[in-house]
């Protein structure tokens, strides 16, 4: 089999930063074929001493027109993927699909107002590439970012999020955005305490947006923890805001982060 009929790529490690104990950044080479739309995911794969190939899954960070692919990953202990992974340096090859997945964008919506892009965790990650593409600042009167963890050492990207604007094709968007960090074990000044699910039951994740959801005007988009986005499916959906379905739209996009 030829480099040009497999179904990866051989691109090459520029770079790891661990931010906490269990989470950690990657960024790869990009191959110039590969293409993805912002919120899609790719299958990374690492090689073991045996020749097997691990594989997994992870949204990219980065946006549809960097040079390169950056990626947001916990760190499974004992993890088959992540335990090879430690082992490279930059310089090292990781593997890349050829093909991008995942529904996780910005036409399952025909329409909408205020987009709501609700995160936990390692969630974050295709919300910043959505973020970073200029599309999404067009379509969107509103924009309110949630990111949701357990402790504020777990925030990351905190740099881009604060300088997204100041970028020279985002800038006239400015007022647009509303971020709102929210922490669940420990309080922060300037982040919310509690869960999404019991701001969203309470009202105050509206509150603090300034901004109401209703079936009108809201899409929502949710990726993170299962039942995070089992228990917040539940609440919209008590409130009419449905699951956008291929044959039935609607004001709901999700995708399971493991």
């Amino acid at each position: 089999m030829t480099a040009s009929e497999e179904k990866f790529t051989r691109q090459r490690l520029l770079e790891v930063q661990t931010l906490t104990p269990g989470l950690f950044t990657l960024r790869t080479t990009r191959d110039p074929g590969f293409r993805f739309q912002a919120g899609q995911f790719a299958r990374l794969g690492v090689r073991k001493p045996s020749g097997s190939i691990v594989w997994r899954a992870y949204s990219m960070v980065s946006a549809p027109h960097d040079e390169f692919l950056d990626f947001f990953s916990i760190v499974v202990p004992d993890g088959e993927f992540t335990s090879e992974l430690s082992r490279l340096r930059p310089g090292d090859e990781l593997l890349v699909d050829r093909q991008a997945f995942g529904f996780l964008t910005l036409d399952r919506f025909p329409d909408g107002r205020d987009l709501w892009l609700l995160a936990t965790g390692t969630g974050l990650a295709p919300f910043l590439s959505i973020l970073q593409d200029f599309e999404v600042w067009q379509r969107f009167e509103r924009i309110v970012l949630v990111y949701s963890v357990r402790e504020a050492r777990e925030l990351a990207y905190q740099g881009m999020i604060e300088t997204l604007l100041q970028r020279d094709y985002l800038a006239e968007h400015a007022g647009k955005l509303t971020y709102l960090p929210t922490i669940t074990r420990e309080h922060k000044p300037d982040a919310l305490h509690g869960r999404i699910t019991t701001l969203l039951e309470s009202g105050e994740l509206e509150r603090a947006a300034g901004v109401e959801l209703s079936p009108e005007h809201s899409r929502i988009m949710l990726c993170g923890n299962p039942q995070m986005i089992e228990d917040t499916r539940q609440l919209l959906k008590a409130r009419d805001l449905q699951l956008s379905l291929t044959r039935r739209p609607g004001q709901v996009a999700v995708e399971n982060y493991w």
